[in-house]
């Protein structure tokens, strides 16, 4: 299994993700994280596309919606990809349309067949994570239904043993939620990984190498 889960993007280290999924090529970009805000999810798209396109890569939108209940047809999809790139947004309605279309089954098998390897940032590296409670702090379940027609899912893939917290220190959190969380994993002994936005984690099979500044740790 390779995966490489940052707070934001690349991080500073679009170099780790090249050694760990290959050169740049064709990328699946998944920007369900973003279905709730529809007056916006097309240009949010936009701003992953073109930073992948600078490295190199060739990146493709796979929209979750259009394979609700085709999950084999999903997991043929995503396995013409080398790489698939998951951004952020809402985790829970990620969750939700992960859940719709199979994608949490159809990425489990790819990747514990090593077929791709999976980048995703914010939303896009919580949802991996075992429970997904705490995250309602920073993320509104209740947009879950409206974008997905269903209700809000609170466990996460089980792909990593621990929570991830986006946006320490950052500007993109200037209420400070995503600190207090993680001040509150710390006095609950809850096991996590707390991301900078020049952080990430990277997995490679057996593998683990954590790439956290110390304002994270």
């Amino acid at each position: 299994m390779r995966l490489f889960l940052s707070s934001y993007r690349f991080g500073a280290h679009h170099d780790r993700l090249v050694t760990l999924a290959g050169p740049p090529a064709r990328v699946a970009v998944i920007g369900n994280a973003c279905d709730a805000w529809p007056a916006m999810r097309a240009s949010a798209i936009t701003s992953d596309l073109v930073p992948l396109r600078k490295l190199g890569y060739a990146p493709e939108e796979i929209d979750l919606r259009d394979f609700v209940g085709r999950t084999a047809e999903l997991e043929r999809r995503l396995a013409e990809f080398p790489l698939v790139w998951v951004r952020g947004g809402n985790t829970f309605v990620l969750r939700a349309q992960f859940a719709r279309s199979g994608a949490d089954l159809a990425l489990t098998r790819l990747l514990a067949d090593d077929a791709l390897a999976y980048a995703g940032y914010s939303a896009g590296a919580c949802v991996l994570t075992p429970d997904l409670h705490g995250l309602e702090t920073l993320d509104d379940p209740a947009e879950v239904a409206p974008a997905s027609g269903i209700e809000p899912q609170w466990d996460g893939l089980n792909l990593v043993d621990r929570a991830i917290i986006p946006h320490i220190d950052s500007p993109t959190d200037p209420d400070g939620a995503c600190n207090r969380l993680a001040a509150r994993y710390r006095a609950e002994a809850i096991a996590h990984w707390a991301l900078t936005d020049d952080d990430a984690i990277v997995i490679d099979g057996p593998r683990t190498e954590e790439l956290i500044t110390s304002s994270g740790r």
